[in-house]
């Protein structure tokens, strides 16, 4: 009889197990992350975090047709009852928007030690985290002895037919953001200037940057503006172009950073700021630098190894993110008058 009564009490123990690794699993710690990062980029650095911390990570990507602009529609949406804890995002003029709606949080990371006060929120609302930048891509093959552009500037020089150079079209992604910088960086009135002489010369304007790459790859075009990530992407693969990194002497470039955010009422929120302390650290640049995804360190804006000449300083142009964020409107504005007449 006792021989029976320890047989049911293992049966019953045995048929219990699952359920208790299940309640086990849901009181286990958890993180939400919304990113616009591509996930063949984001997936190993949230997966190295959660083998790390012990915290499991929820991560929705964008969804492409969207892009960011779905995720942070459906944070603003959500304001009211957030689901996600974190908004790291692979751009910064989105996450500009989020903190002017009131739904970032504030949060001083320690791990933002030794980045420029130019990429960090006063307020603790958003945070940089490495960067892209524009470049001019150039088919060298085609150049052969001719000295390359070295400014956006040449768009306007007679020497280049324009129909053989070209730019995304500036309404859309990080080309407007350029056009938004510009207007900061010479004025409104020169930038404009500089846009619809661009148009009126009958430079090829494109679809969007990766379109650049491919015709200035296929030598279509001799040379065109486009994003360091689309260039080094067609280094790598061996195509017959090289990379300079225009205005250097003056003006600088656009550098392009991802940011970091804290979500206001975030339902895990020391998860959240421990995710958020794990991105912005110098490790987790260094390996979104090694991956591809960035070309530059904020801490540091000489180049890695990588498509182009290692340690090179970047000169970057110093109109603020906030105040390129609040030319926008008016730039786009003046553009559609200008590209969509």
């Amino acid at each position: 009889m006792n021989c029976l009564r320890l047989l049911g009490l293992l049966a019953l123990l045995s048929a219990l197990t699952p359920l208790v690794c299940c309640v086990t699993k849901k009181t286990d710690p958890v993180v939400v992350v919304y990113t616009s990062v591509d996930q063949v980029y984001a997936e190993p650095i949230l997966r190295d975090f959660q083998s790390r911390s012990g915290i499991r990570v929820r991560a929705v990507y964008d969804v492409e047709a969207s892009k960011t602009t779905g995720l942070v529609n459906r944070l603003i949406a959500e304001q009211n009852n957030p689901r996600a804890d974190v908004f790291w995002n692979g751009e910064f003029a989105q996450t500009l928007v989020l903190a002017e709606r009131g739904v970032l949080g504030a949060y001083r990371s320690p791990a933002a030690t030794g980045l420029p006060s130019l990429h960090v929120d006063p307020e603790g609302k958003w945070t940089g985290l490495g960067a892209r930048f524009r470049v001019l891509l150039v088919n060298a093959s085609l150049l052969g002895a001719k000295p390359a552009p070295s400014s956006i500037f040449d768009l306007l020089d007679p020497t280049w037919p324009a129909d053989r150079i070209g730019i995304a079209r500036p309404l859309f992604g990080t080309t407007a953001t350029h056009a938004s910088a510009l207007y900061v960086s010479i004025g409104p009135s020169r930038a404009r200037d500089f846009f619809s002489r661009v148009e009126a010369r009958g430079v090829r304007v494109l679809d969007g940057n990766s379109t650049v790459r491919d015709l200035v790859v296929a030598g279509e075009l001799l040379w065109g503006l486009t994003d360091s990530d689309d260039a080094c992407a067609a280094v790598k693969r061996g195509a017959p172009v090289r990379v300079v990194i225009p205005d250097q002497d003056e003006l600088g470039t656009l550098l392009i950073p991802g940011t970091v955010a804290l979500i206001s009422g975030a339902p895990n929120l020391a998860q959240g700021q421990h995710l958020v302390d794990y991105l912005l650290s110098p490790g987790t640049e260094n390996a979104l630098i090694d991956s591809g995804f960035f070309q530059l360190s904020l801490r540091d804006l000489r180049l890695k190894p990588g498509c182009m000449p290692t340690g090179e300083e970047v000169r970057a142009m110093t109109a603020g993110l906030p105040e390129i964020r609040r030319s926008f409107q008016i730039c786009q504005q003046e553009l559609r008058e200008i590209f969509l007449k």
